[in-house]
């Protein structure tokens, strides 16, 4: 076999053929001219121009089925309202109050309370910087549970007449809805305030609890953040009765009217027409001994919304404003006036019958708040007059048949004869027509009148911010010299009126020893002398008084300085130029002739004495056989 290889004229022609075609390919493939380049690059951005100019159809179209698809995944059917609101807020304003309304959850965002300023001379605010939320949670027939404070609302205002009226929607459909309405009318601190839905009985789970939660922290708006809590509490009306809880505290209520969150002179309130029940309400000292706190008690409601058909449906009504009582009295049927705190039982209605009544008159006509304090301190007074001759006329009875009550000390000495000594003291003094509680009752007779202004003069806003002498707030205690430290329960500060109050105290309680001492019985044996006790007395009352009013409202410390001035000024009167002597004591003479007939309640205590006697006669003999 020959191993020379033969030449292939068939593949010799095959690799021309293949040769050429790739040289033909390679030259269709060069890249195409300048020109051409520049050409293309001008349309490429003139595409660019024209999809920023006219919106990217395919680009929104697909980035807003993303953000409906992301919102219906979040929100269900309440992705209709967070596609169709904007983020924004709504006024209403009267001559009273001005509210702010957020979109974002339609609740008051800001409450501002016209003609009336801080004790730094600040606006005064009960809502702001997001103190204060409302909200309803509720869940949906899909299975979300949403918040309202979450979700935006779509407002619309309008007016009709002199009332200005907001709706703040927040929508599943043009005809599906949460609406929350607001009322305004010009004149007055209460707005209108509904809340109902429409076409959501589908929507909403009925078999899930919807809750509203109304929480608020109180700022603080007065110069003694301690007297501003003092009198800052949660009031409500339930089963028709006012009731408030302690400084702390939290409760679970029913047939709930309204809620009143009060900071002193101001309050926030909600009420409805249709109770509350089951409802949770919570008070929380926020400021305890921070002098420095911005905020005063945090307050909360929490209870549980029913659906009539389906569908929400409630009419309130809110009130942010003055804790006037004045004002809220107006409110007929409401018991609002209570939150005024003038005071329970017989204080309350001294306040409400009097004071207050006397209080409208003299300011009525006059503009100086400090002379309309004088005023009625003068008007108590003399009201008060007869009570105080009472007691001074039964202190110079007293002081008569004084000698005759030591005798009988003398007569019946010791123990053994202690039931004789008493039976024997109480026929003189019924002879005499005094009794020891004679001396007592018109004591307990003032007690009511003092703590009936104990809450009138700090709980009053018609004093607030109105000065007097060197007093710049008559609701609050005033200033001579501030202490570069604190004095435990007195405070860094000096205030006048309570030592004016605390010094004429000491001369009334001087001049009104004689009179205390005329009204005891000797001493007997075994038991104290009162005398020494009253000495004590005389020196500690004043000081307990001038620690304690040092922080409290100088109104009231002015009032108890003018008070006891005019007490001494009438006991002077009293015992110098109206009560004689001799005259009493002529009196008391003619009526131990005069037969004393005895009441039944007399005749069983003296019966009872007399047996009393005898068995201590009784017992003291068989100790002596003994």
């Amino acid at each position: 076999m020959n191993g020379t290889k033969k030449f292939d004229l068939n593949s010799f022609i095959g690799m021309l053929l293949l040769g050429g075609i790739m040289l033909w390919w390679m030259n269709t493939q060069k890249p195409e001219e300048t020109p051409e380049k520049t050409t293309q690059t001008e349309q490429t951005t003139n595409a660019t121009t024209d999809t920023q100019n006219n919106g990217s159809d395919t680009t929104v179209v697909v980035s807003d089925s993303l953000q409906q698809v992301a919102l219906q995944n979040k929100l269900g059917a309440f992705a209709y309202a967070a596609s169709t609101s904007k983020e924004g807020s709504t006024t209403l304003e009267n001559d009273l109050v001005k509210l702010t309304i957020d979109n974002k959850g339609g609740q008051i965002i800001e409450a501002l309370v016209k003609n009336y300023k801080t004790y730094d001379s600040l606006p005064v605010y009960l809502v702001k910087d997001n103190n204060a939320s409302f909200n309803i949670n509720f869940g949906t027939t899909d299975n979300r549970i949403l918040n309202t404070q979450d979700l935006l609302f779509t407002p619309t205002l309008t007016k009709n007449g002199d009332v200005q009226v907001l709706s703040m929607k927040l929508k599943v459909s043009e005809a599906k809805f949460l609406e929350y309405r607001y009322e305004m009318k010009e004149g007055d601190y209460r707005v209108g305030f509904a809340v109902r839905s429409q076409g959501l009985n589908n929507t909403i789970n009925g078999s899930q609890e919807i809750n509203l939660n109304w929480n608020l922290k109180g700022y603080r708006h007065e110069k003694s953040l301690k007297t501003e809590n003092m009198y800052s509490y949660y009031y409500y009306k339930a089963d028709d009765e006012v009731d408030y809880l302690q400084m702390t505290d939290d409760e679970v209520v029913s047939d709930i009217d309204w809620v009143a969150y009060k900071q002193h002179f101001f309050s926030s309130i909600l009420t409805s027409e249709t109770p509350f029940n089951n409802a949770s309400l919570q008070s929380v000292d926020f400021a305890g001994e921070d002098k420095d706190s911005v905020y005063t008690k945090t307050y909360g409601i929490k209870t549980p919304l029913a659906l009539t058909n389906g569908e929400l449906n409630y009419n309130m009504q809110w009130f942010y404003g003055p804790t006037d009582y004045n004002l809220l009295k107006t409110y007929e049927g409401t018991n609002l006036d209570e939150i005024a705190d003038l005071g329970w039982g017989i204080f309350g209605f001294l306040n409400r019958t009097i004071f207050y009544p006397v209080f409208n008159m003299l300011k009525g006509f006059i503009g100086n708040y400090g002379l309309i304090i004088i005023l009625m301190t003068i008007v108590v007074r003399i009201i008060m007059s007869p009570v105080l001759y009472k007691s001074y006329l039964s202190s110079a009875k007293m002081k008569v048949i004084r000698p005759e009550m030591e005798e009988i000390n003398k007569k019946y000495p010791g123990k053994e004869n202690a039931m004789k000594r008493q039976q024997e003291i109480m026929a003189v003094q019924r002879k005499a027509g005094v009794s020891m509680m004679s001396g007592c009752i018109p004591a307990l007779m003032q007690m009511p009148v003092f703590f009936a202004l104990f809450k009138f003069f700090p709980t009053n806003i018609d004093f607030r911010q109105k000065s007097f002498l060197w007093a710049n707030d008559l609701s609050s205690y005033d200033t001579i010299f501030k202490l570069p430290f604190k004095i435990p329960f007195y405070g860094d500060h000096v205030s006048l009126f309570p030592i004016l109050a605390s010094i004429a105290i000491f001369f009334y309680m001087k001049m009104n020893q004689s009179q205390q001492a005329n009204m005891q019985a000797p001493t007997q044996e075994g038991m104290p002398d009162m005398s020494k006790m009253m000495k004590w007395m005389i020196y500690f009352s004043p000081i307990m008084m001038l620690f304690f009013f040092n922080n409290y409202a100088s109104g009231l410390s002015l009032y108890y300085f003018i008070s006891n001035l005019l007490t001494i000024a009438i006991m002077f009167v009293i015992k110098n130029y109206v009560i004689d002597e001799d005259k009493i004591h002529a009196k008391i003479e003619e009526n131990k002739k005069k037969p004393v007939k005895k009441s039944k309640f007399r005749e069983r205590l003296d019966a009872a004495m007399k047996q009393a006697q005898e068995q201590q006669a009784a017992q003291q003999k068989t100790k002596n056989k003994k």
